[in-house]
């Protein structure tokens, strides 16, 4: 009990700071509704906004990290598990037989382009590769986890990290733009975000002012190119012994766990995906576990934006910002390909 307490109290600064963004943001959607009728930017955008608008004036203390940070990971991953209770067997119908298939070109072709362009801008081999697993398969997840089979050094990974975490906010933040710009349906739009946003939460982000069919496709599609990480590991790990990239003399890095590759809240997600289309969750109960779920992700939204650093594109340095930048572009022209080769409806 005391231990938990003591967490509480370590916590509730933090997550104090991520409510009282989120309010602003409510209240800002509130008042664009009032004056334009419908909202141009939903909450959940102008929550991420103010809090990068925040985190450019001033950088939250020790105080209040340990909040923040429950509350982007920890209440983001919770609102992705109770996403699973809107996926019913319908949707998954409607992502159609060849999306399985699709989604694996989209990420075999997505690597080989990202490393060539890292290559062709001289960025070292191993960075290169973590910038094209982390662009084509789950940002954060396959860089730690390409790291610990690569033995990647330390300065490497802390820059690609910064890119995801940048580049992932103005991907939620612009992507629906696309919508009218490619005359994307709200399912095709589902796919082309699964396909191109880094992490499963900022799909979520992602697609929520587009529509419910977006957030469903798209979290499947997302779902399914997540769980492409272990054959890719797999694989980088049989290139790295072929090409004697290990010193010799030096322990092997340990294999990525289970639950690096396959997340709580994604095995959380199918649970309840399965018991919605199984009928045993009530068609009462949706509506109330929505409502939470968008709150929940509205809040972590916010915390998102709080652990910005713009500095951080700075430091990496010009070379790097345009070969990662380049390889997200070409990672949605693929992915727009696809759709249209698809005719995904």
């Amino acid at each position: 009990m005391t231990a938990l307490l003591e967490k509480l109290s370590l916590t509730l600064p933090g997550v104090a700071l991520c409510a009282a963004v989120s309010a602003i943001a409510y209240g800002g959607q509130a008042l664009e509704e009032h004056f334009l009728g419908r909202p141009a930017l939903e909450a959940l955008v102008l929550a991420i906004l103010g809090g990068a608008l925040v985190r450019c004036f001033w950088a939250p203390s020790e105080r209040w990290k340990p909040g923040v940070k429950f509350s982007g990971k920890f209440m983001l991953e919770l609102a992705v598990t109770l996403l699973g209770a809107s996926l019913s067997a319908g949707a998954l119908a409607a992502a159609g037989p060849v999306l399985l298939g699709g989604v694996a070109i989209v990420v075999a072709g997505s690597l080989v382009a990202s490393y060539g362009i890292a290559r062709l801008f001289r960025l070292p081999h191993k960075m290169a590769l973590l910038v094209a697993c982390g662009n084509s398969i789950c940002g954060n997840s396959a860089i730690a986890a390409v790291a610990s089979v690569i033995e990647a050094d330390g300065e490497d990974v802390a820059a690609s990290i910064s890119f995801t975490a940048i580049l992932g906010v103005i991907a939620v933040v612009a992507l629906p733009g696309l919508v009218p710009l490619l005359g994307l349906s709200d399912g095709q739009y589902g796919v082309l975000a699964g396909l191109t946003v880094y992490a499963v939460p900022q799909v979520l982000a992602a697609t929520v002012p587009v529509g419910v069919l977006s957030v469903q496709i798209g979290a499947l599609v997302k779902l399914i190119r997540v769980l492409t990480l272990g054959p890719v590991l797999f694989g980088v790990s049989l290139l790295q012994n072929a090409l004697g990239k290990r010193d010799t003399g030096v322990e092997a890095p340990a294999r990525p766990s289970l639950k690096r590759l396959v997340p709580w809240f994604i095995l959380g997600f199918l649970a309840l995906a399965v018991l919605r289309s199984g009928g045993l969750i009530r068609e009462a109960v949706l509506p109330v576990i929505e409502r939470f779920t968008t709150v929940l992700t509205v809040l972590s939204m916010a915390a998102l934006g709080l652990e910005v650093d713009p500095g951080n594109l700075r430091r990496v340095g010009g070379r790097a910002t345009i070969a990662v930048t380049l390889s997200l572009l070409t990672l949605i022209a693929i992915s727009y390909a696809l759709i249209r080769l698809m005719g995904t409806a």
